[in-house]
């Protein structure tokens, strides 16, 4: 028998896996400080029209949470997939 990954098998997800798990954690840790009202520097101003300045890192807060969830339970199904 040989000890190569076979086509299709776990060693072939596993940079998927970490690459999903790597944006929900990131996405994560964003959701965070939004929802805290962290200023963020140049991510304060992604949606704003120059008319107003703040009032809506609930909004991002939100889709960073969800983005951060689908990443960490995508990367979740896959090694679950992967392990069975």
């Amino acid at each position: 028998m040989s000890s190569q990954a076979i086509s299709g098998g776990t060693g072939s997800r596993r940079p998927l896996i970490i690459g999903l798990a790597v944006v929900g954690v990131v996405f994560l840790v964003l959701a965070v400080l939004f929802f805290a009202g962290i200023g963020l520097g140049p991510l304060d101003t992604i949606g704003h029209s120059g008319k107003a300045n703040h009032g809506s890192h609930d909004i991002r807060g939100a889709i960073s949470a969800v983005i951060a969830i689908v990443g960490l339970g995508g990367a979740w199904f896959m090694n679950r997939k992967s392990a069975g």
